[in-house]
Formats: C-alpha cells, sequence, structure tokens
C-alpha cells in the first residue's frame, strides 16, 4: 500500500489522455469536428488534465464552478480549487457551436488536434471579477490580469477527451515526467515525505539552500520546473534545466532529488498560484511544498510572504500537501554562509540579495555576479546563454539528460 498522499479530490489519478486503438480512432473522429484554437496557457491545461495533474477534473469548468472557485476557492461539488481552469472563445465562434456538440482543440504548437471536447454549456463571465478574485489587482500591466482579459468573451465547458501531450514529451524528454511516473519513482526510492520546489528560474545558492532544508526534513525533494510559457525576458525552460542539472550533478548527494518539468504557463497569481501549485504537487505524490519569499509574484503586486500566510486562511482539510515555508534566504558575509531573516541577526550591510531583474540585467550586460550568489557551474551555463543572444536571437540550447540526482 502507498505512503504516499493521496491524489487531491480522488480515490485516485484521473488522466485524460486517451491509449491505444482509442487515442487513433479519437484522432481520426477530431479532425472531423469544428476546430478551436487554443491558447498556450489553454494548451497547457488541457496537457495537465491529459497526465492527471489536475486531477479530480474532467474538463473545462462551468459557470458554476468559475464562480465558486473565485469567490470561494471551492468547485460546485465542494472540491477545493484556487483558480479557474477554462477555455474561452470569442462570441462569433461561440454562436456557431451548439451545446452537447463535440469540437476539437487545436494546439496552438504543432496546428494538430490536443483534445476533442463535448461541450456541456456556453457562458460569459465578469472577466475583472476575475481578476479581482484571482490576481487581488486589475491591473492591465499585471501578465495574469492581461492574459484574461484578453481571452474570448465566451467560456465553453465540458469533458476532455486527451490525445496528445504537445511538444512537452518530444522536446523535453526524461523531464517531463506524470503525475503517475513520480509516484512511482518515489515510491521506488523509498519516499513518503517528498517536498516540492517551485521553480521558473535556474537555481541559485537561495534556491539550493531552501532544496536542502527540504532534503533534511524529508526523504527527498522534487525540483519542478515550469516548462511552459514566462513573461519576455525570462530565462527558456531549456536554459534553466541545464543550470540546474548541472548543479545536481556537483552539489546534491545522489537520489535525494529528482528533476521533473511540468507544462503549464505562469499565471503570476501570487497566493492562489502557490495553492494550486500545492495542488497539483499533491497529484505528483508530494507532501509538502516549499513556499520562499513571493512565490509565483510578479512586480510588487503582492506581499513577499502573502503565499505563506494563504496558506493559514484555506481549511485545514483543503490540501493533504502542506507549505514548508522558508523566511527571505541570502548569503551572510559576517555569517559565512547561507542564513535567513530567521536565523541571522546580522545587519542589511552584511547580506548579498539579489534580485532575478537585477540578475539577469547583468548577464546580459557581461557583468560579474558575485560568487556568493551562484555557483560558478550554474553562471557558466547563463552566460553561455546571454552570448549566444548577443550574437543569433534564436539560439537553442540543448537538453541534456534528466535523472535521479
Amino acid at each position: 500500500m502507498s505512503t504516499l498522499v493521496s491524489p487531491h479530490g480522488s480515490a485516485g489519478l484521473r488522466p485524460l489522455l486517451l491509449e491505444g486503438a482509442d487515442r487513433e480512432a479519437e484522432r481520426i473522429r477530431a479532425v472531423t469536428l469544428p476546430a478551436i484554437q487554443l491558447s498556450s496557457r489553454e494548451a497547457g491545461d488541457v496537457v495537465m488534465m491529459g497526465i492527471g495533474g489536475f486531477t479530480p477534473l474532467a474538463g473545462f469548468m462551468g459557470h458554476d464552478d468559475w464562480r465558486g472557485v473565485c469567490d470561494d476557492m471551492r468547485m460546485s461539488d465542494g472540491v477545493f480549487w484556487p483558480i479557474p481552469i477554462t477555455l474561452s472563445v470569442d462570441s462569433a465562434t461561440a454562436e456557431g457551436i451548439d451545446e452537447g456538440s463535440d469540437v476539437a482543440l487545436v494546439d496552438p504548437e504543432t496546428g494538430l488536434p490536443l483534445a476533442t471536447m463535448t461541450v456541456s454549456e456556453k457562458y460569459r463571465i465578469d472577466k475583472a471579477h476575475e481578476c479581482q478574485s484571482v490576481f487581488k489587482t486589475t491591473d492591465i500591466e499585471h501578465p495574469g490580469v492581461r492574459m484574461v482579459m484578453d481571452q474570448g468573451d465566451v467560456n465553453l465547458a465540458g469533458p476532455l477527451r486527451v490525445l496528445s501531450t504537445s511538444y512537452f514529451a518530444e522536446e523535453f524528454g526524461d523531464l517531463f515526467l506524470t503525475p503517475a511516473q513520480t509516484r512511482a519513482m518515489f515510491e521506488e526510492m523509498g519516499w513518503s515525505k517528498v517536498a516540492a520546489f517551485q521553480t521558473r528560474n535556474p537555481m541559485h545558492r537561495s534556491h539550493e539552500y531552501l532544496a536542502k532544508i527540504g532534503i533534511e526534513v524529508g526523504d527527498g525533494v522534487l525540483i519542478h520546473s515550469l516548462l511552459g510559457r514566462l513573461k519576455p525576458g525570462d530565462i527558456p525552460a531549456s536554459v534553466r534545466a541545464r543550470a540546474i542539472d548541472v548543479l545536481l550533478e556537483e552539489y546534491f548527494v545522489d537520489k535525494t532529488v529528482i528533476h521533473a518539468g511540468y507544462p503549464l504557463d505562469m499565471r503570476y497569481a501570487g497566493p492562489r498560484e502557490a495553492l494550486l501549485h500545492a495542488l497539483f504537487r499533491q497529484n505528483y505524490g508530494c507532501s509538502e511544498q516549499l513556499v520562499g519569499r513571493d512565490h509565483a509574484g510578479v512586480g510588487d503586486y503582492y506581499g513577499p510572504f502573502d503565499a505563506h500566510h494563504i496558506f493559514d486562511e484555506i481549511p485545514a482539510d483543503a490540501l493533504q500537501t502542506r507549505p514548508l515555508k522558508i523566511d527571505w534566504t541570502f548569503w551572510c558575509y559576517r555569517c559565512d554562509g547561507m542564513a535567513s531573516m530567521r536565523t541571522c541577526r546580522c545587519g542589511a550591510e552584511h547580506r548579498l540579495l539579489l534580485s532575478g531583474t537585477k540578475l539577469r540585467k547583468m548577464l546580459s550586460e557581461g557583468e560579474e555576479v558575485p560568487d556568493k550568489f551562484s555557483r560558478p557551474e550554474v553562471l557558466a551555463v547563463l552566460r553561455e546563454y546571454y552570448e549566444g543572444l548577443s550574437e543569433e536571437d534564436n539560439v537553442k540550447v540543448e537538453l541534456k539528460g534528466h535523472s535521479a540526482a
């Protein structure tokens, strides 16, 4: 019997990806159906439902679920869910689709059907209400707000039959792991207390410190890299993966870390996205999630520890995956080591604090990065990327293999 946390809201994982003859038959049928072009965010959501990462969802949410998630972080059946998972189209497209009919959902990357859906409901939403509920702002400069405000005026709901994992498995190989695969790996390694480390950036010394805390208090850590789209200027997934791999090879004990990726775009929803991360990490088999400063945040829209506080505001039975809350971390020159606000009494003048924005600026301009901020092997990977950008915009950095470290 498994000692891992149970999948969310369900007796078991609920992957929607068809297999074998059923998938081939549905692919043939899909090309005969009216086609709906997915956004990158929607395609990532489809793939996540396909692999069971969004268990127990059976498809895109209807109006009652949308309203319940926005207002109370609960779907209409009472299952906890912090961010709406919806599909939108423009009004003209919606008028041509009858409730009860089937449509094909087209992958924006490949141009092929990614899934088919039976349209059970068409409805309009108050976009500003969703933004205020989820992002705590309606400022169009917020990338998540812009994403919602730019989407179509009509949402379509209904169950999915997923046909593909899009480009993720082909492009990222062994880095792209499903919840069933990570659970099997945890059980094979004898892990039951597993901490997830969320990252959309290369891992620097503070990230390394957090991951090693997770190893110290549990059996192992899942370093879980976002593989979907980020905001402009962020470092591509392939480069981040290579930088993380070299860090694991040089500075982590074997068989204490699994490095994997998941197929979503960032929503930059701060506290609510921290809850979504914990929810799907429960499906991947993680009992804890490391939550540091400004988890899933952007700009100054959230307080640095709002993502800590929100876990104290939800019902105790909402999630099995619990937060490992870590204070602001940094290198302290006086302590001569990594520290946090909870462990270091030294003044700010002794602390090395660099933002991701400042680091990217330093690397892009060829400036020296303090050696206590990032391991030299990681910086070498990032410098190679930025030097390549100065010569050719469409640089492609090849992935190395990925395995347990």
